[in-house]
């Protein structure tokens, strides 16, 4: 049992480093920026998604538990504008941001208040120069909630691994309230949860379980998160079911991980690497605190040798990487090896600067033409997804209304979001042969029904005729979508009846395509 983790005069060593001015300065002018950015896009898929979570308020959803909706409910409620909604994501960033810089003053307490306020500088600077790390700063996901919850989770956790704070009722009880909250964001808050447990138990060894808070601090926990639970028991355990089937992923190759680790460093940047340069500077018993990074990124890395694991999956680890890392950058910039820090900071700067310029240009004109088809190796503009959604649900509502439909229907769950975000509150059908959120909503489009298809151009499928589609769909119009004047995407909408209830849903072919332009009726445009 390690009982020196924390001297007891090092406890509050942290109160005594405030904020540099300029440090603020700089975080209130990216939050502004954030939002000003937020306010100029649309919804991505995922914030749609979430958002019609709070539209469907529930005790917890099929992919996810309910916190992501929960949060954005009063908003919603009263209708909100996108540059409103997107204030949540935004302070989640900036309160994790200052845990972060509080984590890192704490850690780096024994090597005087020079090197404390470097390593809190250094810690934000890692954090505002990872481009993903923006993204979930605007658009408000499970991941975003769960930064926030780790980083306060990390410093609770120190806290408690200190004999002052150990015998606190208090401090047990917002330990219990912090992993609740941390579980009802996202499941893999389950590797938060144990990398908890074991730098407890490092630090007060089996004496931790004779602690009535400990347990008082999981009887609350496990209450905190007992609506997901209580949901799926009502709905045949769907969530578990789906994310052991959506974990587990295809065959394992070395050549998925390889790619993962090269998106990983693009998406979050070179500069928290120096968490390893970091850990070997704070005392033993904080080094357990790598656990934070260590144990979600260890599981995730070796799910995306399966092909499961996406980019932003990570940030909550990370996050938890960043104050070492502030301490190890501060090292390296006090030794004077300072070239390698430097082009770092250039290069990430970079980064961070262009990328918000594509979503908001949609990636014009690089990307122009970039669409999907059957026959096409090319990948689709990824940043065309941020545009023209909102005036595709006004008109799919006005069409529907003329057609005298009560839903809107689309052959892929990617598209179902976006559409049902801004076209409610219209019933969205996911013509597929799958089971998701939107069945449990809408439930699956009846055998001889009518609705009112959309068709995507970055995912254009097939009007579905015959035995696998619809008796009749006539075509309405086309609404074209452009951004600083030139053409980013667009939508067709077609009227159809007589639905067979056998989904076959087929990519249309680069020739479909080209021949369909030459001839399409066209609509409104959205600039």
């Amino acid at each position: 049992m390690d009982t020196s983790v924390l001297p007891l005069n090092k406890s509050n060593m942290h109160m005594r480093i405030a904020m540099p001015v300029r440090l603020r300065a700089l975080l209130a002018l990216v939050f502004a920026l954030h939002l000003l950015l937020g306010a100029n896009l649309g919804l991505s898929v995922d914030e749609a998604h979430y958002a019609l979570y709070a539209a469907h308020p529930a005790l917890s959803y099929f992919d996810h538990p309910p916190l992501v909706g929960w949060a954005q409910w009063p908003l919603v409620a009263l209708d909100a504008s996108t540059v409103l909604l997107r204030l949540v994501p935004g302070v989640l960033w900036l309160g994790t941001v200052l845990l972060v810089y509080r984590l890192a003053v704490r850690l780096a307490a024994d090597r005087g208040r020079a090197v404390q306020t470097q390593a809190g500088f250094w810690a934000v600077a890692t954090l505002l120069l990872a481009p993903l790390l923006h993204i979930l700063g605007i658009g408000l996901l499970p991941d975003t909630l769960l930064m926030f919850w780790s980083a306060a989770l990390m410093l609770q956790t120190l806290r408690l691994m200190a004999r002052l704070h150990a015998s606190s009722w208090v401090q047990w009880l917002l330990l219990g309230l912090l992993l609740g909250l941390a579980g009802l964001s996202k499941y893999t808050a389950i590797f938060t949860a144990v990398a908890v447990a074991l730098c407890l138990l490092h630090a007060h060894g089996l004496a931790l379980l004779r602690k009535p808070g400990l347990w008082l601090a999981i009887v609350l926990a496990l209450a905190l998160v007992s609506p997901v639970a209580i949901w799926n028991a009502q709905n045949h355990w769907v969530s578990f079911v789906y994310q052991a089937k959506h974990g587990g992923g295809g065959s394992w190759q070395g050549l998925h991980l390889v790619r993962f680790l090269l998106v990983q460093a693009l998406a979050f940047g070179f500069l928290l690497w120096w968490g390893g340069v970091g850990v070997r500077s704070v005392a033993t018993g904080e080094r357990m605190l790598l656990g934070f990074f260590a144990i979600p990124f260890a599981v995730l890395a070796y799910l995306s040798g399966g092909g499961t694991s996406l980019p932003h999956w990570t940030a909550p680890a990370w996050v938890a990487l960043a104050p070492f890392a502030g301490i190890g950058l501060a090292r390296t910039w006090v030794s004077g090896k300072r070239f390698p820090v430097r082009a770092m900071v250039l290069l990430q700067a970079l980064a961070c600067v262009a990328l918000p310029a594509a979503m908001l240009s949609a990636g014009m004109p690089f990307m122009e033409g970039k669409t999907a088809s059957a026959e096409s190796s090319d990948a689709p503009n990824p940043f065309a997804d941020l545009h023209g959604w909102d005036a595709a649900g006004a008109r799919a509502k006005l069409l529907a209304a003329q057609q005298g439909l009560d839903a809107v229907a689309v052959q892929n769950w990617t598209l179902a979001s976006r559409i049902g975000w801004y076209a409610r509150p219209l019933k969205v059908h996911v013509l597929e042969d799958r089971f998701d959120q939107f069945d449990l909503w809408a439930g699956k489009l009846a055998v001889g029904g009518s609705a009112l298809l959309v068709d995507w151009s970055q995912l254009p499928y097939e009007p579905p005729l015959g035995a696998h589609g619809f008796a009749q769909c006539h075509k309405l119009e086309r609404l074209e979508v452009r951004r600083w004047g030139y053409a980013v995407s667009s939508f067709d909408f077609y009227a159809c009846r007589g639905w067979s209830g056998q989904p076959e849903p087929r990519l249309k072919s680069a020739a479909d395509k080209a021949a369909e332009s030459a001839s399409a009726p066209t609509g409104p445009s959205k600039p």
